[in-house]
């Protein structure tokens, strides 16, 4: 039977979009990290097949059957030298899901592999599942920690839900096992919870975001740290605060764990999100801070504001004014691939290596918190910038 004579122009268009070669942004500069000039995925990434029912038959006006609204939030992994993340997509249903996109150099090429993943249905009460944080642990198995979403019944409203954390497992991104979700004894809801690539003091540690409710974060005071026995039925009690939130800061709403901590000689590296309130809604960046090797519920350096916030065309989306991360990549020869989403619409790429993340996280000063020492802060920046130019005259 013969295909839709569309079909050769939607294969051409989506062949030509994988294949695209990515390109450093050269309008951008801040001696941080490159930013590049297309996104990594969009929903035009998604194949064909996902959306369209390709026999004429049952499809004689070639639609899209099941369509993709967006892809977004994705968690990045390194495997025997190739990029790979497993990103959250949006169908035009709102139901969110899993796929694995694969790269062999982590800034263009990413082709999502032949199916989605069907994550095994152990909670039934669970609507909704999104943003995978991927640990490759040192016990031997590969981790994705991801928001459950379930419908809140202890209230009349239908738009309430109840937030909490799943736990899968893996050994090769294919054949995933599923965990009890994670248990905080103190903390009702959680989101964007991370678990650390090592034991600490003999245990899994989580990073966690304790919340009132659903969006509220409420009494929650930032990013928690907790400890647990036993994966398979984790259960946190204490959470220690780490990154704290603050009064006009960027963190000053929310804040929450992002990418999995990157070991350095100088302590753990940290890329997480901070929200603020603004006359047009939260406003959403990436930022940096680093704890102790040994201790690593211990901040030890916290530059001031942001390190990624969203530009140009990535403030427009679903979800507007937002970056978002939940990935990146810290590769063996220093390069570090920073991956996060914008406006929850499509996923970018910003390369730095480990030399200036180090420098940027622990030599960048802290912010003040004052409007009157920030300016007298800048003001010593520009008196020792004027001497060093006046000498080297």
């Amino acid at each position: 039977m013969m295909l839709h004579e569309k079909y050769a122009q939607v294969m051409k268009q989506y062949e030509e979009l994988v294949g695209r070669k990515n390109e450093i942004d050269t309008d951008f500069y801040n001696g941080v990290y490159d930013r590049y000039k297309y996104p990594v995925l969009t929903r035009d990434h998604i194949p064909p097949t996902w959306e369209y029912d390709l026999n004429p038959e049952t499809n004689p006006y070639f639609m899209k059957r099941l369509g993709i609204n967006a892809v977004l939030n994705s968690g990045a992994i390194e495997l025997n030298g190739k990029f790979y993340l497993v990103a959250r997509i949006e169908g035009d249903d709102r139901k969110s899901f899993f796929g694995v996109a694969e790269s062999d150099n982590g800034v263009d090429g990413f082709r999502f592999w032949d199916y989605p993943i069907l994550l095994p249905d152990t909670c039934p009460e669970e609507t909704n599942v999104y943003d995978m944080r991927l640990t490759k642990h040192e016990d031997g198995y590969i981790y994705g920690v991801f928001c459950s979403e379930s419908k809140d019944t202890s209230v009349n409203d239908l738009s309430a839900a109840v937030a909490a954390a799943g736990i899968v497992r893996t050994k090769d991104l294919k054949t995933w096992e599923r965990l009890d979700n994670l248990t905080t004894l103190r903390s009702p809801q959680q989101r964007n919870v991370v678990l650390h690539p090592e034991f600490v003091n003999g245990k899994y540690a989580f990073y966690t975001r304790p919340m009132d409710d659903f969006i509220e974060t409420g009494s929650g005071g930032g990013i928690g740290f907790g400890l647990c026995d036993d994966i398979e039925h984790a259960v946190v009690d204490e959470e220690k605060m780490t990154s704290i939130r603050r009064y006009h800061t960027i963190t000053e709403a929310k804040n929450g764990a992002g990418a999995v901590p990157i070991k350095t000689e100088k302590g753990w590296i940290h890329i997480a999100h901070g929200v603020r309130n603004t006359a047009a809604g939260l406003r959403y960046v990436i930022y940096a801070f680093a704890t102790d090797l040994e201790d690593p519920s211990k901040v030890i350096a916290e530059p001031s504001g942001l390190l990624i916030g969203p530009r140009f065309d990535e403030r427009v989306g679903d979800v507007s004014n937002v970056v978002f991360t939940n990935g990146a990549i810290a590769r063996d020869n220093g390069e570090v691939y920073i991956y996060y989403a914008s406006s929850d619409t499509r996923m970018h790429v910003a390369v730095t290596t480990m030399d200036k993340l180090i420098d940027y996280v622990f030599h960048t000063p802290k912010d003040p918190l004052r409007s009157v020492e920030c300016v007298a802060q800048r003001c010593d920046l520009i008196k020792k910038n004027l001497e060093f130019l006046n000498a080297n005259k």
